[in-house]
């Protein structure tokens, strides 16, 4: 096993770096001044790969042919990105103040800020009218918008709140304290690939599966993780219900047609008393799936995106607080323990 801190001359223990990347995200955000400095990794992500899927994804060729060739794809990004991920471990080694780069790159590639102004967008847009919520919530959600009205708006945005906490802020640490930089730029662009091949449409059915796979696969438990920081959220926000938070989870979470997705929408439709997933129409068809927290009411509000925020808030305080209590517990000695993935 190594050593808990990296053995470079400035060793930065892993759990100090998450934490500070959880608190710049938290009161910075994105910051402008990093992305002038860094191309945000996501977006590089996106350029490779869109360029390698409309070389590799041609209409003409056979299901199987575009399934392999979509394999071919994810060995390739995911090379480029462990390859990343260890290039950056050995800058941290070589150069005395090197972990500014990874405090950097964790801090770009976790979503707690973004998500909650991207949510509270739509709340706000609501207020000045549906046009201007459906143009909001079309920013953080993939099915076709001009078919909702208020409450459907109302209903994606905390369907939206939920879910992204798991992808965009509990995998991304999951993985970062798994595997370090390299776990993280693997998670995130794994993620980056299902959000844009992973569709059940005629173009992307074959060629995105196993992106889609291996996306479900990684979320498998930080999804699970995500759903259980929502239940003990509920303790804490005012008319949030934990017990109803965590009996619908249990109950609903297999209803979603997502493996992963129903556990924390499972959790925020119980502790809300909302219905959620349910009927929805995507640019590619509609899709009729079962109703999560199917005894409560599907007409959301403004109010309700507002209660989610609030979840969403306490659910990332949470997650700080279980990785400070990591960090303390190890500090102290009280559990034998190190992180196999330091250089």
């Amino acid at each position: 096993m190594f050593p808990l801190t990296s053995s470079g001359p400035h060793p930065v223990d892993p759990l100090l770096m998450i934490l500070a990347a959880l608190a710049l995200d938290a009161l910075l955000g994105d910051s402008p001044l990093i992305f002038r400095l860094l191309p945000h990794p996501v977006r590089i992500v996106g350029a490779i790969a869109g360029f390698l899927e409309r070389k590799l994804n041609r209409p003409r060729r056979h299901a199987m042919d575009r399934a392999f060739r979509g394999f071919v794809l994810l060995v390739m990004m995911v090379g480029l990105a462990l390859g990343a991920g260890i290039g950056v471990e050995k800058v941290k080694q070589a150069f005395p103040y090197g972990w500014v780069l990874e405090l950097a790159l964790a801090w770009m590639l976790i979503a707690q800020r973004s998500l909650f102004e991207h949510v509270l967008a739509v709340a706000r847009g609501l207020g000045k009218g549906l046009a201007q919520g459906q143009e909001a919530v079309s920013m953080i959600v993939g099915r076709d918008v001009a078919k909702l009205d208020d409450h459907g708006v109302a209903r994606a945005a905390v369907e939206s709140c939920a879910e992204n906490f798991g992808d965009g802020v509990v995998a991304p640490v999951f993985w970062y304290l798994l595997l370090g930089v390299p776990g993280l730029l693997l998670y995130k662009t794994v993620n980056t690939l299902d959000s844009m091949i992973g569709h059940k449409n005629e173009r992307y059915r074959a060629f995105g599966v196993t992106s889609a796979r291996l996306d479900d696969l990684m979320n498998l438990i930080p999804a699970r993780l995500s759903g259980l920081l929502f239940v003990l959220a509920a303790f804490f926000v005012p008319t949030a219900n934990p017990f109803k938070s965590l009996l619908v989870m249990l109950r609903d979470a297999g209803k979603h047609r997502s493996p992963n997705a129903g556990w924390p929408e499972g959790a925020m439709a119980g502790a809300l008393g909302l219905s959620l997933s349910g009927p929805r129409h995507y640019a590619d068809g509609p899709s009729v799936d079962p109703w999560i927290g199917k005894e409560f009411r599907a007409r959301a509000t403004a109010q309700d995106i507002k209660r989610s925020l609030y979840m969403l808030a306490v659910g990332c305080f949470l997650n700080a607080c279980l990785v400070g209590g990591l960090w303390l517990l190890l500090k102290g000695g009280h559990l034998n323990f190190a992180f196999p993935w330091q250089f």
